[in-house]
């Protein structure tokens, strides 16, 4: 056998799925796993509202990371539809990731990860945000009170946010994924397309810059995507539910939307490598939150020309 041959079966690749609750930095968890920016980041809770997929290659695996929104109980049809996302994630995954901040390690969160508990799988717990507390001993009673759910059989604290402990992670997960081939090519990031990041970007810049009511509330669609040799022009429409919500958005003067749109153009123009020129609109459309045919024009798949549901 050639030495080719060996190295192509001792290749490994799998699906492995990112959940907890909502603000335990599973976003910026994935962002670190892959070393880029593929999931918009914000100390809001529930930022992540759809499955998002994102792809790490190494010499010898490839990992296909599946990040999904807070674990919670909503009314909203729009919050339902995210809950969904979660349960899609627990099927056929080769391997599960709970992350869990430590500040946030109460019964609560306990009680959230049941979840996970019985799956196939195999489920590592990712202890967030120890680089919140200067004495580690202190993790000890809260890994003791996770290994006690019988839920975890691994757990791995990190730091999402400085990178202490992602690169022993990184390597766990390679090692525990079954033999496979590569799925993706090797410069295949996400299979979300540009126009959605895009959209995201705008609204992680909005949930940064308002407080009160407005990030909930928000959503984005591009409407206009044309590209010339030298440049992108993009217009998009940042829609709310109140018409208090879009005086804040807009802001004095256009100030607050002006502010907006520069931070998303500068992260636009990091994701695109070139100019971008975008133009910014808002609207009130109210009781987005509840309208089927609304979220499905915000599910990324449905650009693709997917199916969302």
């Amino acid at each position: 056998m050639s030495g080719t041959a060996r190295n192509k079966k001792k290749h490994k690749s799998g699906f492995v799925s990112i959940l907890g609750r909502p603000n335990a930095g599973k976003s910026t968890l994935l962002n670190a796993l892959v070393g880029g920016k593929i999931a918009i980041v914000s100390d809001k809770p529930q930022t992540t509202r759809a499955g998002l997929q994102a792809v790490l290659t190494l010499p010898d695996a490839q990992v296909v990371f599946v990040d999904t929104p807070g674990v919670h109980e909503s009314a909203l049809l729009l919050h339902r539809k995210m809950m969904d996302a979660v349960r899609e994630a627990l099927r056929g995954r080769d391997l599960i990731l709970w992350v869990a901040g430590v500040d946030e390690a109460d019964e609560t969160d306990l009680a959230a990860a049941a979840i996970v508990k019985d799956q196939r799988a195999q489920v590592y717990l990712v202890l967030n945000k120890i680089d919140t507390r200067r004495n580690k001993a202190a993790l000890l009673p809260i890994i003791e009170r996770y290994h006690e759910s019988g839920a975890f059989a691994e757990v791995f604290p990190v730091s999402a946010l400085t990178g202490e402990g992602v690169a022993g992670l990184t390597a766990a997960i390679a090692a525990a994924l079954p033999v496979g081939p590569r799925y993706f090519p090797e410069d295949h990031l996400t299979d979300q397309p540009e126009k959605f990041l895009a959209s995201e970007f705008v609204r992680e810049a909005v949930l940064e810059l308002t407080r009160q009511e407005v990030p909930h509330a928000v959503a984005v669609l591009v409407d206009q995507w044309e590209e010339s040799r030298k440049l992108t022009r993009i217009a998009a429409t940042v829609y709310v539910e109140r018409d208090g919500q879009k005086r804040i958005v807009v802001g004095a003067g256009g100030s607050m939307l002006r502010e907006i749109g520069m931070r998303a153009r500068i992260r636009i123009e990091e994701l695109l490598g070139r100019k971008v020129y975008l133009e910014l609109f808002v609207k009130v459309r109210r009781n987005w939150r509840e309208s089927p045919e609304f979220l499905n024009e915000l599910d990324w798949r449905y650009m693709t020309g997917g199916n969302p549901e």
